[in-house]
């Protein structure tokens, strides 16, 4: 029986992580896809630019939370995945599979954006973005995803998908980052020397920031709108999580 509930338990976490990879990877074809489709049509105007690449952002991520929610969450997010997991809502052996499948996902969709517009597979990126200003957008504008993340998952769970769409389309605009508001997005946009990049070395600033500002909202809100972990789903609820052991 104990065998039997192991097995089901790792089909099910197969399925999340595959939901996990296949989500981040289409979120960053259309990250770094808009991108270069955005800057090509442009005419060298950087504000059309980055309004079809933030329309087009925040339209794929919700029906990429529509579509995955009920399998795995929908985080897409390394910062969202830790930050369920220290709330009790995600068991911490499942977190590494959750990473992983989230940054091999997010390097699997840059690969795709490239490919469908003839760029090179993977080019290492040369878009400077450094500073403290850069910094601290990075923790405002991952602040303000948790923000709604759990504000919504503590009331409103059904708009969830758009709450989130509609505050990233509008961070690529209020901060001086373009609000990447995510480790493995970021991580990944070092492969890509398009509209969408950020040079490596500005990377590791702007995943500590954003980890920082998940956590800051997460303890936030466990004290603005207290609720037992069972009741708090991030994103979107899970319909096939497996029963908790922990």
């Amino acid at each position: 029986m104990q065998h039997a509930l192991d097995m089901q338990e790792m089909r099910a976490l197969v399925r999340r992580g595959a939901a996990e990879g296949l989500g981040t990877a289409l979120l960053l074809a259309a990250v770094v896809g808009s991108g270069i489709m955005g800057e090509r049509l442009a005419g060298g105007n950087v504000a059309i630019a980055l309004l079809a690449n933030s329309i087009a952002t925040g339209g794929v991520l919700a029906a990429l939370i529509l579509t995955f929610g009920s399998v795995s969450g929908a985080h897409f997010n390394p910062a969202v995945t830790l930050a369920d997991a220290a709330s009790g809502c995600l068991p911490w052996r499942d977190v590494p599979v959750y990473l992983t499948c989230q940054l091999v996902g997010a390097l699997s969709g840059v690969a795709a954006a490239h490919a469908m517009f003839g760029e090179p597979v993977f080019a290492a990126s040369l878009h400077e973005r450094a500073g403290a200003s850069q910094a601290f957008s990075e923790f405002v504008a991952t602040f303000g995803l948790m923000s709604v993340i759990w504000g919504c998952a503590r009331s409103r769970s059904s708009f969830t998908p758009l709450a989130v769409a509609g505050y990233i389309v509008g961070a690529y605009w209020f901060t001086a980052s373009t609000s990447f508001a995510n480790p493995a997005v970021t991580l990944a946009r070092t492969m890509t020397n398009s509209f969408a990049g950020i040079r490596l070395v500005d990377a590791p600033l702007f995943v500590l920031m954003q980890l920082v500002g998940a956590a800051a909202a997460t303890v936030l809100f466990r004290w603005l709108i207290p609720l037992p972990p069972a009741e708090s789903n991030v994103v979107q609820a899970r319909s096939e999580a497996p029963p908790r052991t922990s």
